[in-house]
């Protein structure tokens, strides 16, 4: 089972994804891809950047790039890959068999706070500037980010706006229900 996330600045999907690792799953991450392709041209991975960038590359090598890259990588059966931001990405990792894309979410002022707690420089400092990054990210057109779309093609979602336990139960819950439907 391939799992992809996509969605919203600081709604869970690292804590989704180190959920999945933990029980066995491959980890890939687009956003990763990205590092290292910043890292070789000495470029800091600002969010800014990252932004940027992953605009340059799809623009210069197709919107699939990053996903491309990854594809290239699975090893496992059982994949989850994160940090999946255009409907190119989404594209060529339909091309899968068994892949399965997740839409993580939570209310802006719990994503808000989580962002504050885990203090990472990428993040905004003030509530105003978080929402402001947000509407760059969220409806983007062509090689830009495009968080929306790529959360309205997904198979499934996860609402999380509560606890690490109601979240895990969430996830436990999407895996009974892709595994139904695989049969």
């Amino acid at each position: 089972m391939i799992i992809g996330l996509t969605g919203t600045n600081a709604s869970g999907k690292g804590t989704v994804a180190k959920y999945l690792v933990e029980k066995g799953y491959e980890y890939h991450s687009l956003s990763d891809e990205l590092r290292l392709l910043l890292e070789k041209r000495k470029i800091p991975a600002t969010r800014e950047n990252l932004i940027k960038e992953g605009k340059y590359y799809r623009d210069e090598h197709g919107r699939g790039y990053l996903a491309s890259i990854v594809v290239k990588k699975i090893k496992g059966k059982n994949v989850v890959i994160d940090s999946i931001r255009n409907l190119g990405e989404v594209n060529e990792l339909r091309k899968l068999e068994n892949f399965h894309l997740l839409a993580i979410d939570a209310p802006v002022e719990t994503r808000f706070e989580r962002a504050k707690k885990r203090m990472s420089s990428r993040d905004q400092k003030t509530f105003e500037e978080f929402v402001a990054k947000q509407k760059e990210e969220l409806r983007g057109k062509g090689s830009e980010q495009q968080l929306i779309a790529c959360m309205e093609k997904a198979d499934f979602k996860i609402e999380n706006d509560s606890d690490l336990k109601n979240l895990y139960k969430k996830i436990e819950s999407t895996l009974e229900k892709i595994e139904n439907d695989s049969e």
